[in-house]
């Protein structure tokens, strides 16, 4: 067994089985759909050194957990933004209103029921809540929300290191509030002037905000260029205009 853990063999695949060191295989060692290894645990010091490495959990209950580092990789850069009219034009009804940081165990746990409603089943596993849920009690992991007066109706939840944001799930109860979250949260990173948001898992629903795909080596270059700039470590808060969106009630917003 080395440092970097032992391969598991499961018919014609090879997996690195983890160790209980907080160490990774090199991402390009994933197979061809990403998967790269298998076991270990949701500490804060393997997640972070994951997220450094470009590396995610995602697995289902009753499964090890498995780490992925997917190729090509979606991102979204925060100048790149595509806002469709209709969803302009919903915003600026002021139907919704945008907090940060304010619900995030709210958050993470109506993305896990949303999830499991729709599909009878979830990533979300209890261990993973706690453990994201931990990350956002160090600093390091946030949430938007979506509210209608006092009723959460929508919202997301991410890691954040240096300039780059790792987008992790969203939820939405009324049509198009978890859109609203997310464009908030473009906005507020372009003004921190982060660099890419990683979008991990390829949807439609990301490619038509503007997001493109990118070779793992790609994407790993930008992380680290990303990770030299400090971390925005702590609560995090919306600006007033966007918490009110009313930024887009005025001409042309993405040129503020």
């Amino acid at each position: 067994m080395t440092s970097r853990g032992t391969q598991f063999y499961n018919k014609n695949m090879a997996l690195f089985l983890l160790t209980e060191e907080p160490l990774f295989p090199p991402p390009e060692f994933a197979e061809e759909d990403g998967l790269l290894a298998i076991g270990g645990d949701l500490s804060l010091e393997r997640l972070l050194k994951a997220y450094e490495m470009g590396i995610f959990p995602w697995y289902s209950e009753g499964s090890p957990i498995l780490w992925w580092s997917p190729d090509p990789r979606p991102v979204l850069l925060p100048h790149e933004l595509k806002l469709s009219r209709s969803l302009r034009q919903v915003i600026k009804k002021g139907i919704f209103r945008l907090t940060m940081d304010s619900s995030f165990e709210e958050v993470i746990t109506s993305c896990r029921q949303v999830h499991t409603e729709k599909s009878g089943g979830t990533w979300l596993t209890d261990e993973m809540v706690e453990a994201y849920i931990n990350l956002h009690h160090e600093g390091y992991a946030h949430s938007v929300e979506t509210w209608v007066e006092d009723r959460l109706v929508g919202g997301l939840y991410g890691v954040s290191l240096g300039a780059a944001f790792f987008g992790e799930s969203m939820f939405t109860r009324v049509s198009n509030a978890s859109k609203v979250a997310f464009v908030g949260l473009v906005f507020q990173l372009k003004r921190w002037n982060f660099h890419f948001i990683d979008c991990q898992v390829k949807t439609e629903h990301m490619l038509r905000f503007g997001a493109k795909e990118v070779k793992r080596a790609q994407f790993l270059r930008m992380l680290r260029k990303a990770l030299r700039a400090p971390t925005r470590r702590g609560r995090w808060s919306l600006d007033t205009d966007l918490c009110s969106l009313s930024i887009f009630r005025t001409p042309e917003p993405l040129n503020r």
